[in-house]
């Protein structure tokens, strides 16, 4: 009797889209906790990014089980675009664009520094590293599934 294939963690690329998934929960339930606990609101670059990571949750894990590797090329867009996000407004916390051309009208500043731990990692960083680590880890999940 086969055994149930509804979950295939042996299956090329399943186990780095789980942990894409794992990763887009972290982010997730950091920028709540953030805003939520720490009192941190976010601002409107802020908002896209959350706007890019909080579909990864679902969409990554509704293409796992039963796994399948078309969710690559529907969270790989996503992880992109919200990867745009986050450096353009690394960019900004850092002074590098001009105050003409950040976004932020009403509402907390997008270039204000909230929080920055050990001294250089702030909140846009984070989401950058996040946006990056799920970004390369489709491709590798991509690449592995196409050889």
């Amino acid at each position: 009797m086969p055994a149930n294939k509804s979950v295939q963690p042996d299956q090329p690329g399943w186990s780095l889209v789980f942990a894409c998934w794992l990763l887009a929960c972290v982010g997730t339930l950091g920028s709540l906790f953030f805003s939520e606990v720490m009192g941190l609101p976010p601002c409107v670059l802020c908002w896209w990014q959350r706007i890019f990571m909080y579909p990864l949750v679902v969409i990554l894990l509704v293409g796992l089980f039963p796994y399948d590797r078309r969710v690559i090329r529907y969270a790989l867009p996503l992880a992109a675009l919200g990867w745009l996000v986050a450096f353009y407004h690394y960019l900004v916390y850092s002074g590098y664009i001009p105050e003409s051309l950040q976004p932020c009208g009403e509402g907390p500043s997008c270039a204000e520094i909230n929080l920055e731990l050990l001294g250089f990692v702030t909140i846009p960083l984070l989401s950058l590293f996040t946006f990056s680590a799920i970004i390369a880890m489709l491709l590798v999940a991509h690449f592995r599934i196409n050889k």
